[in-house]
């Protein structure tokens, strides 16, 4: 039997090791690993497939998994053809790219067609080679972003602008995307972040989303592969690392997630594998 001195004893002797373990039972649980939501795609992969069989192409979208799109043109399709499409296919498009050359006068019709489709955002997608041969030119065009974003918000949209490389190429030692960024209304522009072509420019994002926190509200999630040439390639087969941009999501202030390739070999096939991809991916 355990006398009495034994049970002193160890009970001394636990009181004093649970003293020197720290704390485990007060410190906060690791957090649990996060997933995607809704995974969209940016339609402009599926381009070649949408001018042959529009709702065809749609179906097999949603089919997929994905539950949002991005439009880049509207293949000939009224508004209202467009809608009931996704209504159809349980699709939304929260955003669209609009050509650069609409700015920002052409925008009426733009506006009701957003409207009655459901876009949030309206992006421009790039700019001209004439509209950033300096440093003047982008700031004349942050200038045209402003009153853009005036005119999206007065009808409940977010404007917003998509990168490519050129943004990244200095001018007079500065970066134009630097430029663009100081230069527009955080509340009126906001950034579509083209993770692709800013990581082949050899810029990290998460730089960008610690000093502009909030800006970047739309990623486009395009891989890199290991060669060379640096092209594009399907998500998760490439060298860019999602679950480190991804963690920072927040901070950037990204609310939609758009899968992208420009050329792929087989759209279907690599919508398939980046979808696979991600929908599995933790962060």
């Amino acid at each position: 039997m355990t006398t009495r001195r034994a049970f002193l004893e160890n009970t001394a002797c636990t009181f004093l090791c649970t003293l020197a373990l720290p704390d485990l039972a007060l410190q906060d649980p690791p957090p649990a690993p996060r997933k995607l939501g809704d995974i969209g795609l940016q339609l402009f992969t599926v381009r070649n497939e949408l001018r042959q069989d529009f709702e065809g192409t749609l179906a097999r979208v949603s089919a997929i998994g994905y539950k949002e799109v991005e439009f880049a043109g509207y293949f000939g399709r009224t508004p209202a053809e467009i809608k009931a499409a996704l209504t159809r296919f349980g699709l939304s498009a929260p955003g669209a790219h609009l050509p650069a050359t609409a700015l920002p006068y052409g925008w009426e019709r733009a506006l009701e067609a957003a409207a009655a489709i459901g876009h949030r955002y309206l992006i421009c997608p790039s700019l001209m080679p004439d509209e950033r041969r300096n440093l003047d030119d982008y700031k004349r065009t942050a200038a045209q972003f402003n009153r853009a974003g005036e005119m999206t918000k007065k009808a409940g949209i977010q404007f917003a602008y998509h990168n490519h490389a050129f943004e990244f190429a200095p001018l007079d030692g500065q970066l134009p995307y630097d430029v663009l960024l100081a230069e527009t209304d955080p509340s009126l522009v906001k950034m579509e972040m083209d993770l692709y072509w800013i990581t082949r420019s050899n810029q990290d994002p998460l730089k960008y989303f610690e000093r502009y926190p909030g800006r970047f509200a739309l990623l486009h999630v395009k891989d890199m592969d290991d060669t060379p040439r640096r092209g594009q390639t399907e998500v998760g087969r490439g060298i860019i690392d999602f679950k480190r941009i991804f963690a920072q999501a927040d901070r950037a202030g990204t609310k939609h997630f758009f899968v992208e390739h420009d050329e792929p070999v087989s759209a279907f096939d690599s919508i398939q594998i980046s979808y696979a991809h991600l929908k599995q991916l933790e962060f």
